[in-house]
């Protein structure tokens, strides 16, 4: 999952929006984990859940990675009061648990949804069972 996310944040650039779906433990945060790596950010990237929202700068002079959980967040107000818009130019914003309140950030999205295998963990040398679907979103 982290090399994914890394591969998928070499392509991205400021302005871009990143919308996460998953159930809990499917690898929302260490996808975005590789999407740091591929930006080249700062600090380790830790799941926001109780700080709502963490930014991450580059080490490289390209964009931030603005990492945001909306798990806890009641609606769009609350996500409007984080007051993303501002960064949303000038870094790489990625919502997990995004998915209904995020559409409003941007015209234009990535969506990715996370699915986990129902079943026993993998062995140490078998692949991860995930499935993954990535979807560019374009507004009009």
């Amino acid at each position: 999952m982290r090399a994914l996310g890394e591969r998928v944040g070499r392509s991205l650039a400021a302005g871009d929006l990143v919308v996460l779906t998953g159930e809990l433990g499917a690898g929302k945060t260490t996808f975005t984990q590789g999407l740091g790596t591929g930006l080249q950010v700062r600090g380790g990237v830790t799941s926001p859940t109780f700080v709502i929202a963490r930014v991450h700068p580059s080490l490289t002079g390209g964009p931030d990675l603005v990492h945001v959980d909306a798990y806890r967040l009641g609606g769009l107000d609350e996500l409007d009061d984080l007051d993303l818009d501002a960064s949303l130019d000038d870094a790489v914003t990625v919502v997990e648990w995004g998915a209904g309140l995020a559409e409003s950030l941007a015209d234009s999205r990535l969506e990715v949804v996370i699915e986990r295998a129902v079943g026993d963990a993998p062995a140490d040398d078998e692949l991860d069972p995930r499935r993954v679907c990535l979807r560019w979103v374009v507004g009009q």
